[in-house]
């Protein structure tokens, strides 16, 4: 509707009339706004809800765009994850179906065997372990065969700096009568040994046997790691000249059953007062010699002198168990002038009350000891007043016999009977 207004100047009014007070002027609108009532109720809720948060409205929004951004960089995430697996899934179809193929067109079946992860040396993935320089002499008229170590090269490195503590082991197979070590040598992997082996064999038991080097990682306070194997049959070998040649090293054989099981044991001897201390810690891996696939093994430890025996110490026994613990000393007066021609003999065996105790392993140290045995010697004579310790490989009671040759005892001439 109009807006209707008062004239200032009503038509009855004289010109020449008093001025007076004219009544205020009032503005009538029709027209009503109803801007503010027709707002969403779902815009009002977002209103009310930021002005309930305290914060700034400007650090709101800039929250809210970074959760929106994050929220589409991990759906984009997913989605790229899923795209790649699905596209080698259809590679990995593609190539199945190409061998699949292939197999079919030809006369023989193929079929892909994924290898066990023991079994990954063998076949033609064989790993590198290095080659040896051997040489091989028979004396047929002393019945003697001498096995020369010459050197190594390329070995395969077992310790984490990347190299190994080299030494070799030889002995002749089956009867393994004596066993024989090269010296160690520190961080290398082309060692240069140039040592040599006499072994006592006839000519029939020549063509029967087999010579094994085994080069070994040496570990003073653990397993000694093996790098690997040289097995020679000496049955094909040409005896009219001496042999000498290089040959790789090959996986060691799963089928022979030479473990009799490790000790450790330290050696400590004081020169001024002639004191030798010998601590058997203890033995793991041993043989079970019980019915009961156990054992209740003790340690001996014997002393010789000039290739007779002197003295001898047992530790205890420890029942039904093939990794007894001792940690038990043994103390012998031995001066500095008998440290020379002395020999230590430590032997293991399993208790029986009812009958003869069985021999389980056996080892000795001293002047005619060789290998890691020798080692061992030479390390608590060079380093006196302070224990040695060191793990050791039981041998059979026949290698070690056969190697230390003990004389038989003789009786003082106070004591014979005339």
């Amino acid at each position: 509707m109009p807006t209707t207004r008062q004239s200032p100047h009503p038509s009855n009014a004289s010109p020449h009339a008093a001025p007076s007070l004219a009544p205020p002027i009032t503005i009538i609108s029709t027209t009503s706004s109803h801007t503010n009532t027709t707002l969403h109720p779902a815009a009002g809720f977002v209103n009310d809800l930021l002005d309930g948060i305290p914060l700034p409205r400007w650090l709101v929004y800039i929250i809210f765009i970074l959760g929106v951004l994050l929220i589409l960089f991990c759906c984009v995430c997913v989605c790229y994850k899923c795209c790649c697996k699905s596209k080698k899934k259809k590679q990995q179809k593609k190539k199945d179906e190409k061998i699949n193929l292939d197999g079919v067109n030809g006369k023989t079946t193929s079929s892909l065997v994924q290898p066990d992860a023991n079994d990954v040396d063998y076949g033609s993935a064989k790993q590198y372990r290095g080659k040896l320089l051997y040489s091989l002499d028979y004396n047929a008229a002393q019945s003697e065969l001498t096995v020369g170590i010459k050197q190594a090269n390329s070995l395969k490195a077992m310790d984490l700096g990347g190299s190994s503590d080299p030494y070799v082991k030889v002995y002749i197979s089956p009867d393994k009568a004596k066993t024989c070590e090269t010296k160690v040598f520190r961080n290398t992997l082309g060692p240069v040994f140039n040592e040599s082996f006499n072994y006592q064999i006839t000519k029939s038991s020549l063509l029967k046997s087999s010579v094994v080097m085994q080069v070994f990682d040496f570990n003073r306070f653990s397993k000694h790691n093996i790098i690997g194997e040289i097995r020679v049959q000496l049955c094909n070998v040409d005896w009219n000249h001496v042999i000498e040649e290089w040959q790789d090293l090959e996986e060691p054989s799963k089928f022979e059953d030479g473990n009799l099981g490790e000790i450790c044991f330290s050696l400590r001897y004081v020169p001024t007062s002639g004191k030798l201390t010998v601590v058997i810690l203890e033995a793991k891996n041993l043989k079970c010699m019980d019915i009961g696939g156990s054992s209740d093994p003790y340690a001996k430890v014997q002393l010789t002198l000039d290739k007779r025996k002197w003295r001898k110490k047992k530790t205890t026994v420890k029942k039904k168990t093939l990794s007894p613990y001792y940690n038990e000393s043994f103390t012998f007066d031995v001066t500095f002038e008998q440290i020379q021609r002395v020999n230590l003999v430590i032997s293991v065996w399993d208790h029986d009350a009812i009958s003869r105790n069985d021999a389980m392993g056996k080892i000795f140290l001293g002047c005619d000891a060789t290998g890691n045995q020798l080692r061992h010697w030479a390390d608590m004579l060079s380093n006196p007043r302070r224990p040695v310790a060191q793990w050791h490989n039981l041998l059979s009671a026949q290698q070690v016999n056969s190697t230390l040759t003990l004389k038989k005892k003789i009786p003082l001439s106070s004591k014979l009977p005339f």
